[in-house]
């Protein structure tokens, strides 16, 4: 999917319904490698996520967005999180709902946020960091031609078991190499 067919927006209250329908959609596909996408989930964490990205975005800890259609479909999430900012450098993370998988939209969604990271922010680094059997999330950072760095050894914890996983990540053209 193009771009241009895509709106992110930071996320408000507004959007609460959505989100529950979009996460309750995907559930079954979110779940693996999600946490938050517990079995009961419902309006009490809607609510908490919506307060904690209105939070962060107002601390400048995490830079969280909706991610709609031209039709105002919510399609899904992609955002910056875990921000760094001694070191200058964020987590990327996406995700889309089932029924709009497969059409490049997280890929599109992915190259949005990083545009507007570096635009916006002055963050240096952006990681995208996927578990190893999330083979999905690893080609949406192929596709959006995050640098694959390697495996990191127990870098993720899901579910209380240790998870090795690809890092990959975006670095802010115009900073000089070490």
């Amino acid at each position: 999917m193009p771009s241009s067919d895509l709106r992110i927006r930071p996320w408000k209250f507004d959007y609460a319904q959505a989100l529950e329908e979009a996460i309750l959609e995907s559930a079954a596909e979110l779940r693996p490698w999600m946490p938050w996408c517990v079995p009961d989930y419902g309006p009490k964490e809607t609510r908490a996520f919506l307060e904690a990205t209105i939070r962060g975005r107002q601390e400048g800890t995490s830079y969280e967005f909706a991610v709609f259609d031209t039709n105002e479909l919510l399609l899904g999430a992609c955002g910056l999180n875990g921000v760094d900012l001694s070191n200058k450098r964020a987590n990327l993370g996406y995700w889309v709902r089932t029924s709009q998988m497969g059409k490049g939209i997280a890929t599109a969604a992915t190259l949005e946020v990083r545009d507007w990271g570096f635009e916006n922010t002055d963050l240096v680094r952006m990681e995208i960091v996927v578990a190893l059997g999330n083979r999905a999330s690893q080609r949406v950072a192929e596709k959006a031609g995050a640098e694959r760095e390697g495996v990191a050894r127990r870098r993720l914890l899901l579910y209380g078991e240790s998870h090795d996983t690809v890092v990959y990540s975006f670095i802010r053209s115009d900073q000089p190499d070490p």
